[in-house]
């Protein structure tokens, strides 16, 4: 059984920091392109970030690029979103998905793309107060 946790949630101030992690289970990780969402209230999910298998290309939302860090540990079976200055517009429920199909060479197109996503997590709740 498939399993994506993520952890690392909750109220921070404007301008503060935290950091998501996305612990996996019941998949071969090594072998998952990762990817971080973001849904607010009343609007439609969205890409924040995605990562190759190897961690060797990346990709970000423009919304988010130099304030926010993708990275992953294949060892640990976890992928991280070290987010740096964060502003009101951040608050959201953050998702961590995985993807078989999307390769290092693939586009941002693709990383951003949902569809592309096998297995999602439940989502960690993050406000960012002004």
């Amino acid at each position: 059984q498939v399993q994506l946790v993520e952890s690392g949630g909750g109220l921070v101030q404007a301008g503060g920091s935290l950091r998501l992690s996305c612990a996996a289970s019941g998949l071969t990780f090594s072998s998952k392109a990762m990817g971080w969402f973001r849904q607010a209230p009343g609007k439609e999910r969205e890409s924040v970030a995605g990562i190759s298998r190897s961690g060797g290309t990346i990709y970000y939302a423009d919304a988010v690029k130099g304030r926010f860090t993708i990275s992953r540990d294949n060892a640990k079976n976890t992928v991280y979103l070290q987010m740096n200055s964060l502003k009101p517009g951040d608050t959201a429920v953050y998702y961590c998905a995985a993807s078989g199909s999307i390769r290092a060479y693939y586009s941002g197109s693709y990383y951003s793309d949902a569809r592309q996503y096998d297995y999602w997590g439940q989502g960690t709740q993050v406000t960012v107060s002004s």
